[in-house]
């Protein structure tokens, strides 16, 4: 099934490449204006409304691919958490006084040599 529908992402990539290229830019009818010809395929204004459907469509069915693709790519996975869960290592207990902590840390006092 996964590969059904990145068969079908594939070409509808391609088709929506192709029909925004075959579309006239926003300042092709100003060359007119100036004594130029418009450079549209299917005639000066029917193509815009059947380009415009058929972009729309196309980019329709790319986004459902790509959403169920993503979908399809993560059903099956487990978060990092779940995969790489390490056992929690026990820690010492705290001294049950900080005089205790003192006295074991502290070396013996130096006692001053007799000659």
């Amino acid at each position: 099934m996964q590969t059904f529908v990145t068969l079908i992402h594939i070409l509808t990539c391609l088709v929506l490449i192709l029909v925004v290229l075959l579309q006239a830019g926003k300042g092709a009818n100003m060359g007119a204006a100036f004594g130029g010809s418009s450079q549209t395929v299917f005639g000066s204004s029917g193509a815009g409304t059947f380009l415009g459907k058929l972009t729309a469509t196309v980019a329709i069915v790319f986004m459902i691919t790509s959403l169920t693709l993503a979908y399809m790519a993560t059903k099956g996975s487990s978060s990092i958490v779940e995969r790489y869960n390490a056992p929690v290592t026990q820690q010492e207990s705290a001294p049950a006084s900080p005089d205790a902590t003192q006295k074991q840390a502290m070396p013996p006092p130096a006692t001053p040599e007799k000659k």
